[in-house]
């Protein structure tokens, strides 16, 4: 599967892509990624097959012109109640985003969100989409509103994702927003 923008391909990862990976995994830009840095192009390339197989809901942001991985996207289908059995319908999506500071600020995740937003509505039957940001990454804040998306709350010391110096959590301050399908179709 792969979606294409005006100068975007967002497409399956492959293993070739291991060194454009390692640049933005290697010092992830928010706390959220954390747990994916990379160290090594070893890891990178271990990383890269992990991921060949998923061809639907996980994707390379790369630039048309270049082929070059800037970022990467991703969601998967869940049922958007905690409490639901695994034969519930899957309508709800919860994407994650991110970029190569090196191409931050140049519209390509917008782009990107906006063709993803779109697939996930019109082909993979999305009802619900919704997204977590950290309270200090206003940039991420604004793709959502930009998106369309509302805010939706903000939960206080909601997750920790990396420790303190003196070894306990960081726990942070989390929005929360989200957009449905049929406000998505009157945009």
């Amino acid at each position: 599967m792969m979606i294409e923008t005006e100068r975007l391909i967002l497409r399956p990862f492959n293993e070739g892509d291991a060194a454009d990976v390692l640049e933005y995994l290697r010092e992830p830009a928010v706390n959220c990624f954390a747990s994916m840095k990379l160290n090594s192009l070893d890891e990178a390339e271990a990383e890269m097959k992990n991921r060949c197989g998923e061809t639907e809901y996980y994707f390379a942001i790369t630039l048309k012109d270049t082929g070059k991985v800037i970022g990467e996207i991703d969601a998967y289908p869940e049922t958007g109640e905690q409490h639901s059995d695994e034969n519930d319908t899957k309508d709800t999506f919860s994407p994650c985003w991110m970029l190569n500071k090196d191409y931050q600020g140049k519209g390509y995740a917008y782009e990107a969100a906006y063709a993803f937003f779109d697939y996930l509505f019109k082909d993979k039957g999305a009802r619900r989409i919704y997204a977590y940001t950290e309270d200090y990454n206003t940039s991420s804040q604004h793709l959502c509103e930009k998106l369309g998306m509302r805010r939706e709350g903000l939960f206080l010391e909601f997750i920790s994702f990396v420790n303190n110096p003196d070894g306990t959590p960081r726990y942070e301050n989390t929005y929360q927003y989200a957009i449905l399908k049929k406000e998505w179709d009157k945009r």
